[in-house]
């Protein structure tokens, strides 16, 4: 029993949203009002685990079945996540997860430990496009695939393409912003990306489609472009700056200014934070090993320091909440074929990273940016909006 009033007690600092705690058939109830959610426990987490780390040690709970939320788990986390800000973090027992190597060795280990699970596990609950960033919604009927097409497009608008022109794509996935480039624009695009199965796939693609004269694909680290001979007239990076870590930042746009040409547009698609944070641990260990998500002010300074010319900046945090909650829907639709793929805990712990995104989306804290800047000054763009 001590242990049950120990981690109420440590839970009650949430009041400001009201809930239901059973632990063995017990229930206690937090904070005053309706209960928005009910969380189940077969045993109660011990309070060190919870003010070492309140995301791990929840997320370990219910990735080990000791946790169950009764009802729909978006809307739960969507409520609890809203009170992040009373979140515990010991920076210190968690310093050998927060703070990863930075080492190409170490970076190139952590993108494959999330990106080469394995495609058919991904074409389970992405779309067609196999698109694994944020879409983005013209309308309120436009489905997933829609919305990734749209986003595709408004990004290729954005960067005023011209047939002949050279593309580089930072963090390429699956090919697809490429692949479209190519189809509509007749330009001469190159890809990157650390991932195997991604390489592979977007080369099976290329020649799907007829595009090997348009398109190539390498497995390289975006460190060797500082020093490559490659150069091209637009650059676009989407949702791959998050594994660079702070202390590369101003080394990854660096590498971006060695390879555009004067003039040249490059495009930055990213998740971002407020402001600058070391990152959640549950999110380090299980989902995104020595993933940092920067603030939107640190690399507009790092872009500034290479004469980048800031033209755009937008914001599509909504339109990820409902990207992810498609992703969440599609994943619920097929899990039985993931339980044939992986054990019940990674079952769990992928349901419980698609929900916990959305709802950190939905409650902004995090955002999604778009920053579109140009090489030195660049006085020949139209004066046109690209939306």
């Amino acid at each position: 029993m001590l242990k049950e009033n120990l981690m109420i007690k440590a839970l009650n600092k949430f009041d400001d949203i009201c809930f239901l705690v059973i632990i063995d058939g017990q229930e206690y109830k937090i904070g005053e009002g309706e209960p928005t959610f009910t969380a189940k426990f077969k045993e109660p987490i011990p309070v060190s685990k919870l003010l070492s780390s309140t995301s791990l040690a929840l997320g370990e709970a219910y990735m080990s079945g000791n946790l169950e939320i009764e009802g729909n788990l978006y809307h739960a986390l969507d409520y609890f996540m809203g009170e992040i800000n009373k979140f515990s973090m010991n920076q210190k027992a968690m310093k050998k997860l927060i703070f990863t190597s930075i080492s190409k060795k170490n970076q190139e280990k952590e993108v494959r430990s999330h990106y080469d699970i394995g495609n058919d596990f991904y074409k389970l609950w992405l779309d067609e496009t196999m698109s694994y960033s944020c879409g983005y919604f013209l309308s309120e009927n436009d489905t997933l695939y829609q919305a990734q097409v749209n986003k595709a497009d408004y990004i290729l608008k954005k960067l005023y393409l011209k047939e002949g022109m050279r593309l580089l794509d930072i963090g390429c996935g699956w090919g697809f912003l490429l692949i479209e480039a190519a189809k509509k624009y007749k330009v001469h695009g190159t890809g990157i990306t650390l991932s195997v199965e991604q390489y592979n796939e977007f080369r099976r693609r290329i020649v799907d489609e007829g595009l090997e004269d348009l398109l190539e694909v390498k497995l390289m680290d975006y460190r060797d472009l500082k020093n490559s001979e490659l150069r091209f007239d637009r650059v676009v990076s989407v949702g791959m700056l998050e594994h660079v870590g702070r202390d590369n930042y101003q080394l990854f746009i660096d590498c971006v200014n060695n390879v555009l040409k004067p003039q040249g547009l490059f495009l930055l698609h990213f998740i971002s934070g407020l402001k600058e944070h070391p990152g959640d641990p549950w999110i380090k260990k299980y989902i995104f090993p020595g993933g940092v998500i920067p603030s939107l002010r640190e690399i507009i300074n790092c872009l500034a320091e290479d004469n980048f010319h800031t033209l755009d900046v937008e914001n599509l945090r909504n339109h990820y909440n409902r990207t992810l909650l498609c992703w969440e829907k599609n994943y619920k639709e097929h899990i039985d074929k993931v339980r044939e793929m992986f054990d019940e805990e990674f079952v769990r712990m992928w349901d419980l990273y698609l929900s916990s995104c959305a709802a950190v989306f939905h409650n902004g804290i995090v955002d999604i940016h778009q920053i579109l800047v140009s090489k030195g000054i660049n006085n020949d763009l139209p004066i046109v909006r690209w939306y």
